[in-house]
């Protein structure tokens, strides 16, 4: 099979599990009572739609929290995906579901706030994205109904559904253009008694509810129906109206205009029109209903009408605000009039959406002394505020997602994995003229340096403790803990007062701008072998940043000052994890191997409990020579004079016990279960032994290399000790993903740093 014909078959079956045959009400309600998900009303919907695609943990402001899955936008591999704003979007699910059950919160509109750039129209796009793939699952399919009248006429009596496929008589059939239940055919009392039934056999947490009638279009197609039947002497009269030739249930993919409504700034006409749509003259000269309107000759796309049965999302809603106030009774009274005389029900979830604009439209009559014509609807406003990310890592994801094409969200529980990707390089191909194409590249650092000048703008700096600085800060609600060499402070030591946390600072538009600008202008540096020029340094960034904060209107003086004052500190982070990288490579063969670790851990668990260590030649007491190197030499805490000959000291035992042996145990609770040994420990989870394995220092170097001179190390003379080291750490720092490039300019601006206090 070719190509073509292999997605073409793929095509026809991804349609072919989304769309039903049409089944009478009778079969609907058959389905409904198997699985009742299928009836449910459009605030319930919208809940399991969310739960289905179920959480993940993440870490916010130093908090454990649940993210919902959907709002990483699965349903479109995370092209519009949230990043961020977890604790808001799980307060709007928790509102979703008060509002769902009827326990509070009807009659209210839900609405979003924030800043520009904060993921308040990836919210709608999220929106539209996860309801339409649900709508494909058998639990999420959702189903309307439609009408045949011409199959009541004389001329059409053997007409039966599914027989004639006559394609003349498929054109019959007339949909409610406002998606209306199938279950609102029942009369009021029926459908009670059907509701109360499904509720008691389904258990739900949840209830199906449903308050509304047949749409105006529909109750027309049923009253000629009725009326037509009660004319012929038919006694069963519902069955004959409802009947497969005349009705049908069908189901439809939710979509923008199908259970979405969405209205845009640039949406116009009167509330009527913008509501729930106009009359056409045209038709209605056509359409003579008794003497009166004929809803059939009603064009229903308005934003309610077109989101009745799910969802109802108001875009720029400052733009709109004079509609606002005309839909304060809709959430509680679930009703709309198309016309003095003709009425329609509306079940929709409303949500709008604006930036702080409305704010200042709503306050304007607020000092009226509670003669406030807008108060009604600001108590029915129910608001929900976005604000910029305060997480490095979430910062430095998004401006990844601005810069490039890669749009999969990060959901890396693995610690490591995570400060992997925030160190990454991005490599960018920059057309420079009719068919020049470049390649630049952002070295490893420089999203991360705008990502953290970025967050340490939008946090308060007031309740920092004196020893701490803001990056710390930073850093704490990003990982929930500071590592202080062996130590672990946890962020619950602090006492941080996050009320305006992310209200403010640089967003990302201004970020992803300069970066853009920094990518077509070549750097003035030069190497004899490397494109050192197509480079984007950390200190580039920030340094562009910072000025460009003087030309950008959305600053204020005091901002930008402020905003000036924190950039030394990133850059200062910065250089620091510059340097973890170039010692690592510059020390890589002095390295301790994972099973001498593994042995020293393991003597000093026998050694505390009085145990013996399995030896290849069996059972041994525990090595006190071999815990003695490992202190001495390897984790650098002691000297010679700590020990007497081979036995330690108090102050060795305190330490094995107190930083060896607590975290040994503690993590033994934890991971605890009856086969545990010590060999089953993730030794990075021991801060001491992190220490081992991670940390580096310019000491290590003089000892290892006499003859090293960082002085020399842009341009080291040939055959020199210096020349050989360099060599090989930039080879090691091009395996650990730098290119060779980025890595000779970050080992200069490391080594300029270090020569000034190598002696």
């Amino acid at each position: 099979m070719g190509p073509k014909k292999n997605y073409v078959r793929r095509a026809d079956e991804r349609l072919r599990g989304t769309y039903e045959e049409p089944m009478s009400l009778g079969e609907y309600v058959d389905a409904v009572f198997e699985q009742p998900s299928i009836a449910s009303h459009a605030s319930k919907y919208l809940v399991e739609a969310i739960e289905a695609k179920g959480t993940r943990t993440v870490i916010e402001e130093g908090e454990e929290r649940q993210r919902y899955r959907f709002f990483d936008d699965p349903a479109n591999d995370g092209e519009h995906a949230i990043l961020g704003n977890t604790e808001v979007l799980s307060r709007f699910v928790d509102d979703l579901r008060t509002i769902a059950a009827e326990r509070g919160k009807g009659e209210k509109i839900i609405w979003f706030d924030g800043p520009t750039a904060t993921g308040k129209s990836e919210l709608k796009r999220c929106l539209v994205n996860g309801l339409r793939e649900y709508s494909k699952t058998k639990a999420g399919r959702r189903y309307t109904v439609e009408w045949n009248v011409a199959a009541a006429s004389s001329d059409t009596r053997g007409l039966s559904y599914g027989g004639d496929t006559d394609e003349q008589r498929e054109d019959d059939w007339y949909e409610s253009p406002v998606q209306s239940h199938p279950l609102s055919v029942f009369p009021d009392e029926v459908k009670r008694e059907l509701l109360a039934d499904l509720n008691d056999r389904g258990g739900d947490h949840i209830p199906v509810s449903l308050n509304e009638s047949l749409d105006p279009f529909c109750r027309e197609a049923y009253d000629y129906l009725e009326e037509t039947y009660r004319r012929a002497g038919k006694r069963e009269l519902f069955s004959e109206v409802t009947d497969p030739k005349h009705l049908r249930v069908k189901n439809y993919v939710v979509d923008v205009g199908r259970g979405i409504g969405v209205l845009h700034s640039e949406d116009d006409g009167t509330p009527k029109e913008r509501l729930v749509g106009s009359w056409m003259p045209s038709m209605l000269r056509e359409l003579d209903s008794r003497g009166r309107k004929n809803p059939q000759a009603f064009s229903y796309d308005g934003v309610l009408s077109q989101g009745n049965s799910l969802l109802t999302i108001v875009e720029d809603a400052t733009q709109h605000a004079d509609l606002l106030q005309k839909l304060l009774n809709v959430p509680d009274e679930g009703h709309v009039k198309l016309d003095k005389g003709i009425g329609m029900d509306i079940d929709t979830q409303m949500v709008i959406i604006s930036n702080p604009d409305l704010d200042v439209e709503l306050d304007k009559y607020s000092d009226r002394n509670g003669r406030d014509p807008l108060k009604a609807l600001k108590r029915r406003l129910d608001k929900h505020e976005f604000r910029y990310l305060t997480n490095l890592s979430l910062e430095t994801e998004l401006i990844h997602r601005e810069l490039t094409n890669e749009k999969a969200v990060w959901d890396v529980e693995d610690e490591a994995e995570l400060q992997e990707r925030i160190r990454q390089p991005v490599s960018l191909d920059v057309r420079e003229g009719p068919g020049s194409v470049r390649r630049r590249e952002l070295a490893p650092h420089t999203v991360e340096a705008a990502g953290m000048y970025s967050v340490v703008t939008r946090l308060e700096s007031e309740d920092v403790p004196g020893e701490y600085d803001i990056v710390d800060k930073a850093l704490l609600f990003d990982r929930g803990y500071l590592q202080e060499g062996d130590t672990r402070v946890e962020i619950d030591q602090f006492e941080f007062d996050a009320d305006d946390e992310g209200t403010h600072g640089i967003p990302v538009t201004f970020t992803r701008d300069v970066i853009a600008d920094l990518l077509h202008d070549d750097r003035d540096r030069h190497h004899p072998e490397l494109d050192v020029g197509a480079v984007v340094m950390p200190e580039d960034v920030l340094d562009a940043m910072a000025d460009g904060l003087h030309d950008a209107p959305v600053f204020s003086r005091a901002e930008r000052a402020e905003y000036e004052g924190r950039v030394a500190l990133v850059k200062e982070y910065i250089l620091d994890r510059q340097e973890e990288d170039v010692l690592s490579a510059v020390l890589a063969e002095k390295n301790v191997d994972q099973a001498t670790v593994e042995q020293y851990v393991e003597h000093v668990y026998a050694w505390a409990a009085d145990e013996q260590v399995e030896t290849d030649r069996g059972p041994a007491d525990p090595d006190p020579l071999i815990m003695k190197l490992f202190e001495t030499e390897h984790l650098g805490r002691f000297d010679e004079s700590e020990y007497a000959g081979n036995e330690p000291s108090s102050t060795v035992e305190e330490f094995r016990r107190e930083k060896v042996i607590t975290a040994l145990n503690r993590y033994a609770w934890e991971n605890r279960d009856e086969g545990f040994t010590v060999r089953d420990v993730e030794l990075s989870e021991i801060p001491v032994i992190r220490a081992v394995l991670e940390s580096h220092d310019w000491d290590d170097v003089r000892r290892l290399f006499e003859d090293f001179d960082p002085a020399q190390w842009d341009d080291p003379p040939a055959n020199t000790e210096t020349e050989a080291v360099k060599e090989a750490t930039i080879d090691r720092m091009v395996d650990a993903g730098y290119s060779p490039a980025s890595a000779e300019l970050t080992s200069r601006a490391v080594m300029r740093e270090v020569r000034y206090r190598w002696d």
